[in-house]
This record gives structure tokens, C-alpha cells and sequence, in this order.
């Protein structure tokens, strides 16, 4: 075969040897992204679909709604020291304000549950955490997949309803301050207002995986998830005006004036002693040595303290029932990585 023969032979090879191109590898780490979301894809639904209409609804309440809302009242003539009767347009204004507020304080609890139950606990009833783990894939990994889709997806979800929610807070306050609707303190306004949504959703979601892994069975794990979220957030709330100084007002009568939530009230003997009024009652306490009154109570320039220092534990006991969790699992495959 001449010279020439040879290199059009391989001219004509070389197009054919680049046409073949070789499929995209799936690596361990988007085989278990993928494989998380097609498993759980209807509670990835429920989830932006609510996601979606609670977040469309609190856009109308601080736009169209409160607009509507404010011109009736003042189209009522009432004055702020009346009782001003609400109007419909104020009704429907609320709805959406409430609906905005409470799922933010109702999710982690579902949150908790749907992680002990459907996560977790029937992956490994079913046998399916066993085989994904003789895949390629390692318990550790398998865990941090199953931690890490659901909180960003939940993150994301709670982040975007919080914002919406500080926006209507900034969108009525000329209509909250009218009818005197709204405070600060409010459990579901507390919340829904600030970053402590988004830590309750990850201690609920930690709670919850912690909770498969132990009882390995899903009906039991999602009643334990969704009661010690339950638990946890009521022990959280209990506990709130400890975890920041409050003020104090001493006055001579016994009604003082003070703006904020009020954490104890009661009156100072000549002693110098303070007697609260949760024990001791009207009838049964002898306030005739009383020197002055006192209020204890938390301004509306404490809620970002009292938001951070929540955060903080929460956030904090999440990452302890993290850890718990990897070294559950650990405990169970024998040490597998």
C-alpha cells in the first residue's frame, strides 16, 4: 500500500475516532442529590406549592391588602382611642397576615415529623438505606445527603417567608399603630418576624432525623419527631424572657406606664423587698408596707437581642443532635465511613 493510500485511510479514521464521545459520569454525591428528591418529590411539592401561595398571599397583604385595609379606616372616620369596628377589607388583610405568621410556626413541627418518618426511619425499615449503601455510597455520605437537600430546600422556603413577613410589618405599621392589632411579642409575630423560623426548621429537621435513626421504624419515629419538636420549641418559648436583661420601672402607683411585653409586675415593701403579683393575690397579700411598684418587661428594642440569643441555641443544639446522629449511624454500620 503506497504512502498515499495510508494517510487517506487516516484522514478519513480521524473524524470517526472524534464522533464518539464519552457519557457524563454520575458521581456518588448527585447520585444521592437525585436520588433524595425523586424519593421525596411529593413532599418537595407540598412544600413550594406552599411555599408559593403563603408567599403570594403575604405580597398581596403588603401591597393591595393593607392599602384597602387603611383606606376604609380612614374612610371611618374612627379615632384612634375608639373602638373601631374592623372592616372586611381588614378581615381579608388579616387572613393573609395570620396564614403568613402561623405556617412558620406550624412547620417545624411537620417538619420534625416528616423527617423521623419518611426521611429516615422508612428508608431504613425498607431496606433502601441498606442498598443505596452498597452503591458506592457510605452511611456518612448517605446521612449528610439526607441532611443536607432537606435543609437547604427548607432554609430557602423559610428565609423567603420571613422577608415577606418584615414586609408587611413595615407596610402596617400606620394601620397597626390605628387599631392596635399587633405586637412584637406575639408568638406566631415573633417568630415569623426574624431569623428564628429558619433555626426552629433545622432543630426540627435534626430532631427528626435523629429520631429515624434511633427507632428505625417510620410511625414511631414521626409521633417522636413531631412531640419533641413540639417540646423542644414550647421549652424554647417558656423560657424567652430569661434570656435577656429586662427593664425595670419603679413608680409610686400601681398601674405604671410601659410599652413591651410584660415579664412580672408587684410591689416593694419598705424592706426593700419585691413581691410579685403571680404569688401573691389581692386578696391575700397585706400591701399596706408597700413602698413603690415595679414592672419588669422586655421594650420592642430587644427583639433582635432576644432573636439572636434563641437562634444561637437552637443552632447550637442542632449541631449537637448532628453530631449525635452521625455517631448513632456510625454505631450501627460497625463503623462504616
Amino acid at each position: 500500500m503506497s504512502t498515499t493510500t495510508v494517510k487517506t485511510v487516516k484522514t478519513a479514521e480521524a473524524p470517526a475516532s472524534h464522533s464518539v464521545k464519552t457519557a457524563p459520569s454520575m458521581t456518588p454525591a448527585r447520585g444521592l442529590i437525585r436520588a433524595t428528591l425523586r424519593l421525596h418529590q411529593s413532599a418537595l411539592w407540598f412544600w413550594g406549592l406552599l411555599v408559593v401561595l403563603i408567599g403570594g398571599a403575604l405580597l398581596w397583604a403588603a401591597g393591595p391588602g393593607v392599602d384597602a385595609a387603611w383606606t376604609e379606616y380612614v374612610k371611618s372616620g374612627c379615632a384612634e382611642s375608639d373602638y373601631c369596628p374592623v372592616s372586611p377589607a381588614y378581615d381579608r388583610y388579616a387572613l393573609a397576615v395570620t396564614l403568613g405568621s402561623v405556617v412558620l410556626v406550624v412547620a417545624p413541627a411537620l417538619i420534625g415529623a416528616w423527617a423521623g418518618g419518611a426521611l429516615i426511619a422508612r428508608e431504613l425499615e425498607s431496606g433502601t438505606a441498606e442498598l443505596a449503601w452498597t452503591q458506592s455510597v457510605t452511611p456518612a455520605r448517605w446521612l449528610a445527603a439526607k441532611l443536607a437537600v432537606p435543609a437547604a430546600l427548607i432554609v430557602s422556603g423559610t428565609v423567603l417567608l420571613t422577608l415577606l413577613n418584615r414586609l408587611v410589618w413595615w407596610r402596617e405599621e400606620r394601620l397597626r399603630h390605628a387599631l392596635a392589632t399587633r405586637d412584637w411579642f406575639d408568638y406566631s409575630t415573633f417568630v415569623g418576624n426574624g431569623i428564628l423560623a429558619t433555626a426552629y426548621a433545622l432543630l426540627a429537621l435534626a430532631l427528626g432525623v435523629l429520631a429515624g435513626l434511633l427507632l428505625r421504624r417510620s410511625l414511631p419515629a414521626l409521633a417522636v419527631g413531631f412531640l419533641a419538636t413540639a417540646a423542644a420549641l414550647g421549652a424554647l418559648r417558656s423560657n424567652r424572657h430569661l434570656l435577656w436583661p429586662v427593664e425595670t420601672r419603679v413608680t409610686k402607683t400601681e398601674r405604671p406606664h410601659w410599652t413591651g411585653e410584660l415579664v412580672d409586675r408587684g410591689h416593694i415593701t419598705t424592706s426593700g423587698e419585691r413581691v410579685s403579683n403571680a404569688v401573691c393575690a389581692d386578696v391575700s397579700c397585706d400591701r399596706t408596707d408597700a413602698a413603690g411598684f415595679y414592672t419588669d418587661f422586655h421594650p420592642s428594642s430587644h427583639f433582635w437581642p432576644l432573636q439572636l440569643v434563641e437562634t444561637g441555641i437552637a443552632l447550637a443544639v442542632t449541631a449537637l443532635l448532628v453530631l449525635a446522629a452521625f455517631r448513632v449511624l456510625r454505631r450501627r454500620t460497625g463503623g462504616a465511613r
